[in-house]
C-alpha cells in the first residue's frame, strides 16, 4: 500500500491529428512553453466534453474527441503534483493545414501554434506530452 497520495493538478488534453496525420501544438503565453491543447473540467463536465470545450477555445477547432489513450501523474519543477489524461483527437474532415484551409483562432492562452509531424511535435513537447503523442501515433492511421 501507498503511504504517500499524490494531491495533483489534473488537466484533459487531446493529441489532435490533421487529416493529413499532422498533430496541433500551441505555445504558451504565460512562458513560450509548447503543449497540446487542453486544460482543466468545469464543475460536473464529463471528461470528453471538457477536452472539446478547452480544444475549442484554445484553438477555435471543434476537434471530435475519440478514446483516452495515455494516463499519467508526475511532479514539476516546483515540485507540484500532476495529473493528465490524453485523448485522441481528430479535426474536421477536408481540413487541410497546408493548403490555406487552417481554422485555428489562438485564444489569449497562446501566442502561436504549428501543425507537425508527431515526431516533430514531440521534440517541442515535455516529456509527459510525448509519451502521449507517440501513444496516439501507435493508434492513429490516417
Amino acid at each position: 500500500m501507498t503511504e504517500e497520495h499524490l494531491q495533483a493538478t489534473i488537466s484533459l488534453r487531446g493529441v489532435l491529428f490533421a487529416p493529413c496525420g499532422d498533430v496541433l501544438v500551441v505555445r504558451r503565453a504565460s512562458d513560450g512553453g509548447w503543449e497540446l491543447p487542453g486544460g482543466r473540467l468545469g464543475p460536473h463536465e464529463d471528461a470528453p466534453d471538457g477536452v472539446r470545450r478547452e480544444i475549442t477555445e484554445e484553438t477555435g477547432i471543434d476537434a471530435r474527441v475519440g478514446r483516452p489513450i495515455h494516463a499519467v501523474s508526475w511532479r514539476n519543477e516546483g515540485d507540484s503534483g500532476r495529473f493528465a489524461v490524453y485523448y485522441w483527437c481528430e479535426a474536421p474532415d477536408g481540413l487541410d493545414v497546408h493548403d490555406g484551409d487552417d481554422p485555428v483562432t489562438l485564444s489569449h492562452e497562446h501566442t502561436d501554434y504549428a501543425w507537425l509531424p508527431p515526431e516533430s511535435a514531440s521534440d517541442r513537447l515535455s516529456d509527459v506530452q510525448e509519451r502521449a503523442v507517440d501513444v496516439a501515433t501507435e493508434v492513429y492511421e490516417p
